[in-house]
């Protein structure tokens, strides 16, 4: 799409099989474009656990834990379960391999983090969420309603603003988001549910990091270093620090029903996206 205005370039989602989507733009912490219905409520699903994660590094900036308090199984730190190497699978209450041995995706880990939140704060997470993270950022159509790991429902309007907070962070510290994007336990391989197995795998602190992962649902344009997540609910956000520019797609289709498809159109958009910006260089 050569010729084409970053407006139309988002208008191609359209086009998606799915009953609605949206999508916004942000670079250097500005909304540039958008397209669909912003301020409509998606379920964001797994997108859910970056938010989690953030609110997590707001409890140890805080003071309220540390991410090497003992989380999770023996051996497992808090640290292990926001990486996805504490050794729980998919959904299971218990581990079913050895702390740091394999990246195994987990909502069980993100949920038993979330938990050690509540815990030491002596808030329900949601509540913790919400104050820590919606209020301060003016996302008022964003809440948790269900698990920590899946059950955030927002719009790609307030979606921009925790963009902006990834990429600018006021929340944390610099350092301490740059330690959310930075790989962690960098040797693990693993399996990205909906995608492939991957060795390594790399993962920050409940974001994935893109790296070198082929095939990827970020575009082949996206730099290493983007970080982000997709969710089951058919939505993708990731953020490539190389350029400074961020997108966020929602969608209310459920990515298994359109999976093929999804992994398609997204790197096509993203790599739409960030062509755009290198012929207005």
């Amino acid at each position: 799409m050569p010729d084409s205005s970053l407006p139309q370039i988002l208008s191609t989602i359209d086009s998606w099989p799915v009953p609605h989507a949206a999508c916004t733009v942000v670079r250097s912490g500005e909304i540039v474009a958008s397209h669909g219905e912003i301020s409509r409520v998606f379920r964001l699903a797994s997108i859910t656990k970056v938010i989690t994660a953030w609110a997590c590094l707001i409890a140890v900036e805080e003071g309220s834990v540390s991410l090497e308090d003992a989380v999770g199984p023996q051996g497992s730190t808090l640290r292990h379960c926001l990486a996805h190497a504490a050794g729980y699978g998919f959904d299971t209450s218990n581990p079913i391999m050895g702390v740091g041995k394999r990246r195994i995706y987990s909502n069980t880990g993100i949920e038993t983090a979330a938990r050690h939140i509540a815990k030491r704060t002596g808030m329900t997470f949601a509540d913790y969420m919400n104050d820590g993270i919606f209020a301060p950022l003016k996302m008022h159509d964003t809440a948790l309603k269900a698990s920590p790991a899946f059950g955030v429902l927002s719009t790609v309007a307030d979606m921009a603003l925790f963009m902006k907070e990834l990429m600018q962070p006021a929340l944390i510290s610099a350092a301490t988001a740059l330690e959310a994007v930075t790989i962690q336990f960098p040797e693990l391989g693993g399996v990205i549910p909906g995608l492939g197995s991957f060795k390594p795998n790399p993962w920050g602190l409940g974001i994935e990091i893109r790296q070198h992962k082929t095939p990827h649902w970020t575009g082949i344009k996206n730099s290493p270093q983007t970080f982000g997540h997709f969710g089951g609910s058919g939505s993708m956000m990731w953020i490539d620090p190389r350029v400074d520019i961020a997108v966020i797609a929602c969608t209310d289709r459920n990515f298994d029903e359109w999976s093929g498809e999804a992994l398609s159109a997204w790197p096509s958009l993203s790599d739409a996206v960030l062509d755009y910006f290198d012929r207005a260089r």
